[in-house]
């Protein structure tokens, strides 16, 4: 029996001089490993997900993390039955995950950590507003109980929202608490960053992310509610990481429950 796929979802914000210079050696170490998948390189750090044997996702996060400032490089695991990327792919990009908010630096400031063990008892407290920073197609298939869905199409979208909602979310009083999350923990480092910028004193966001909190916390005591949306072949996670119940349609590329049609093919 084959060994299953290792998965490597992985992060770190950095202080990359040279962005260009570190492409060439990551992707030929990827190549030499047989790695697929998406990596991102930007002044600002590293983003993306890979998969691969064990072994040669060992020797890719070994070299990222001897890179400056990424000994700390934050990495959730996973398996696949198959191998969910076509190829791997190497790209410099401007930001590792796209706000259109240059002057947001999560390196300076972000919000306080919550781990997934700890996550329920805030997001249960009535004095918190929960915010789902994800894009409503992601929503679309799991989210947390209660959680606030600010109906984006993209992540550049947030800032515009939270600007536009502001008084209706905080009022005019004590301000109430905030805790937010998202798939692997990056798009908060920046999302309570930039509320904090805003003026906003209690930011939260939930460590490592969803994926994270599917892999600590067992289904008896989860507040997850559905799945969480990857963006990779599986589509999508549940409880314990395992593979879950969607298929992405060929059509329009919205993530449909095995056995359904999408609404698109209707007459």
């Amino acid at each position: 029996m084959a060994s299953p796929i290792t998965v490597a979802a992985l992060y770190r914000f950095a202080r990359f001089d040279n962005p260009p210079a570190l492409r060439a050696p990551l992707l030929a170490l990827g190549e030499a490993h047989a790695i697929k998948g998406t990596l991102l390189i930007a002044r600002e750090g590293v983003n993306g997900t890979i998969a691969g044997s064990a072994e040669g996702i060992a020797a890719v996060i070994a070299h990222i993390r001897a890179l400056p400032g990424c000994a700390d490089l934050d990495v959730k695991y996973s398996t696949a039955a198959e191998m969910p990327f076509g190829r791997l792919k190497v790209r410099l990009k401007r930001e590792i995950v796209t706000m259109g908010q240059p002057e947001i630096d999560p390196l300076a400031s972000v919000g306080t950590y919550v781990a997934p063990h700890d996550w329920n008892a805030l997001i249960s407290d009535p004095d918190t507003i929960v915010i789902d920073t994800r894009n409503d197609y992601e929503v679309a298939i799991g989210t947390f109980a209660n959680a606030i869905n600010p109906e984006t199409r993209s992540f550049r979208e947030f800032p515009e929202w939270f600007r536009r909602e502001r008084e209706r979310l905080l009022g005019q009083g004590k301000q109430p608490k905030v805790a937010m999350f998202c798939t692997g923990g990056i798009r908060c480092e920046k999302s309570t960053a930039f509320l904090k910028a805003e003026g906003v004193e209690e930011v939260y966001h939930l460590k490592g992310g969803i994926l994270r909190y599917l892999e600590d916390v067992p289904p008896e005591h989860s507040l997850w509610q559905g799945e969480c949306f990857v963006f990779d072949e599986r589509v999508a996670l549940g409880h314990g990481l395992a593979t879950g119940e969607y298929t992405l349609c060929q059509a329009c590329g919205s993530a449909v429950p095995k056995g359904e049609r999408c609404p698109c093919t209707s007459s």
